[in-house]
């Protein structure tokens, strides 16, 4: 009966000496992925973006548009487009009298 008891906890012992093992070799390919993550992103530096958003475009469409203060309450994203358009249109010519190049769009958010 001893003999069994001995057999079996040398048998315990080497399963769970091998499930160690497992775990360092684990362990260890998820430390080296990592560290090659790290590395593909090493050097990279974001983009920077500008945003801008007209806090209030219904007020500034009917501000300086006369048709916009009649339709802006009846047809309040059709006159919120067209103000954010104005306003690319403006900051567009602006750059361009200063001879800055850029890149502009509208992002629905």
């Amino acid at each position: 009966m001893v003999y069994l008891a001995i057999i079996a906890l040398l048998v315990l012992t080497g399963v769970s000496g091998y499930l160690y093992w497992a775990l360092l070799q684990h362990q260890k390919a998820l430390a080296e992925a990592l560290e090659q993550e790290n590395n593909r992103f090493r050097d990279f530096e974001p983009e920077m973006m500008l945003t801008v958003k007209v806090l209030d475009p219904i007020l500034v469409a009917k501000r300086e548009s006369r048709s916009a203060r009649v339709v802006a309450d009846r047809l309040p994203v059709m006159v919120t487009k067209m103000v954010y358009q104005r306003v690319m249109q403006e900051v567009a010519q602006e750059m361009e009298q200063r001879e800055i190049d850029v890149e502009m769009k509208i992002e629905y958010r």
